[in-house]
């Protein structure tokens, strides 16, 4: 049995809400703009390029590329999370870049690179929240 996780547990929003839920459900929803057709992340309710507010939450395919990452050997404070672990920042497909965890690779420079294929994986918290982090692409 699995130790239940015991760090910090993100708060949703109004703004963040519809992320979290599909989250939750194992998909990755990001925003893009219906005047502009930007796709973006964070979330926030103007276009980050046109700030229209008619935005909406598309699917995004869940798989991208790693733009950059660092291994680190340091256990972050309050996470339950042993070190080394992988901290990068994917490129959807879509667009936007994604601060996130990578998973499923041991943290070795030798095997992690920049550019290489990555995909969404889910990582349930607790029964409200599942952690979007990616692994590279099967």
């Amino acid at each position: 049995m699995a130790t239940p996780y015991s760090g910090p547990i993100p708060r949703p929003t109004p703004e963040t809400r519809p992320y979290w839920e599909a989250a939750k459900q194992h998909r990755l929803l990001i925003q893009r703009c219906r005047d502009c057709s930007e796709w973006y992340f964070y979330p926030r309710p103007l276009c980050p390029r046109c700030f229209s507010r008619h935005v909406e939450w598309q699917p995004a395919s869940g798989r991208g590329r790693l733009h950059t990452f660092v291994i680190n050997h340091r256990p972050p404070r309050n996470f339950p999370v042993p070190p080394p672990f992988i901290i990068g920042v994917v490129e959807l497909e879509e667009g936007p870049r994604l601060l996130t965890n990578i998973v499923g690779i041991d943290p070795d420079p030798s095997k992690v690179k920049c550019d290489m294929a990555v995909e969404v994986v889910f990582e349930d918290l607790s029964d409200e929240i599942a952690l979007p982090k990616f692994r590279p692409a099967q």
